[in-house]
C-alpha cells in the first residue's frame, strides 16, 4: 500500500471522545507502551498530543506532515497496513513527531519514522521507513523565516 489516504485526526475523533490508539508497532524507545491518547492541541486540529494512557508524562507532539512538507509521501509496507487493519489507503493517515525549540526555526519533524494511524480501528504504528533519505530532523520553518513557538501561559 504505497499511497496513503486523506484520513484525518478529525475522523479519528468523530465520536467526540478522545480516541485511545493501540500501537501495533511501538514508539521508538518505548516498546512496553502500547496505548496512547490522541488529542488536538489547537482549534484547527493540526498540532496534536500523543500521550501514553498509563504514563501521562510520556507524550509526543505530532502533526500531519502535509502542513509543513507538501512532497512527503512515505511508502507503507503491506504488512504494516495489514497489522493496522487497513482495507484501503483511505483508512490511514500519517503523523510526524515534532521536536519543538525556542523558535519555529528550531523546531523539527521526524520524517524517517512517521506514525501511521488507522482512523477506523484506532490501531497505530511508528514505522521506520526503508527510504533512507528522509531526514530524522527536518526543519519545519522555511529557510529565512523565524517565529516563536507558542508556550503555555500560567
Amino acid at each position: 500500500m504505497s499511497d496513503l489516504g486523506t484520513a484525518t485526526v478529525e475522523q479519528t475523533q468523530r465520536s467526540g471522545d478522545t480516541p485511545v490508539l493501540e500501537m501495533v508497532q511501538p514508539m521508538a524507545g518505548f516498546p512496553e507502551v502500547r496505548r496512547y491518547l490522541l488529542e488536538r492541541l489547537d482549534e484547527s486540529g493540526v498540532i496534536c498530543d500523543l500521550r501514553a494512557v498509563d504514563n501521562p508524562d510520556l507524550r509526543f507532539v505530532v502533526a500531519p506532515p502535509q502542513v509543513f512538507f507538501d512532497d512527503y509521501a512515505p511508502e507503507v509496507d503491506d504488512a504494516v497496513a495489514d497489522a493496522l487493519g487497513a482495507t484501503s489507503a483511505e483508512d490511514l493517515f500519517v503523523l510526524v513527531v515534532l521536536t519543538l525549540g525556542a523558535t519555529l526555526h528550531d523546531a523539527t519533524a521526524n520524517l524517517m519514522a512517521p506514525v501511521l494511524v488507522n482512523h477506523r480501528t484506532h490501531r497505530a504504528a511508528q514505522v521506520l521507513l526503508d527510504r533512507s533519505d528522509w531526514p530524522l530532523r527536518a526543519p519545519i520553518a522555511p529557510a529565512g523565516r523565524s517565529g516563536r513557538v507558542a508556550t503555555p501561559v500560567g
